[in-house]
């Protein structure tokens, strides 16, 4: 079974442009605060994966689509979903949607760091929490 994490933001008129339009880097801030809400209702904070696990997380890479804006007043939905999980990394896909209409799609990897910046092996636990938002790599 495929799990979907979803996480729904409104759209402030600061998050716009001149146009009344969502600013491009605004779907890289929403992206990243429904990756830590998907940690948080998977039951680990970032901030106590740092204090108990000296564990970090950092984006190595990001590909994203722009495919229709997002205004002013929208309700968005971020989908996250679990490509891969590998000893140190965590490839995503998360789709920006509004009433269903597939607005942004956006390819992320994050890796797992120590304090000092080195790759850290995932914590077995997260590892299979995780798993339970995993897609098929065909589906993407």
């Amino acid at each position: 079974m495929t799990e979907v994490h979803r996480f729904q933001i409104r759209v402030y008129y600061e998050d716009t442009d001149v146009g009344g339009m969502v600013y491009y880097a605004n779907y890289l801030r929403y992206a990243e605060r429904a990756r830590t809400e998907l940690l948080r209702a998977a039951g680990f904070s970032h901030a106590e994966m740092a204090e108990r696990h000296d564990t970090f997380f950092a984006v190595s890479r990001c590909e994203i689509d722009y495919l229709r804006p997002a205004r002013f007043d929208d309700l968005l939905t971020i989908e996250t979903r679990v490509v891969d999980v590998g000893a140190a990394v965590i490839n995503l896909e998360q789709r920006v949607v509004r009433d269903e209409q597939l607005l942004t799609r956006i390819a992320i990897r994050i890796v797992c760091l120590n304090r000092q910046g080195r790759p850290l092996r995932l914590a077995d636990p997260l590892r299979e929490t995780l798993s339970a938002y995993r897609i098929s790599k065909e589906l993407v």
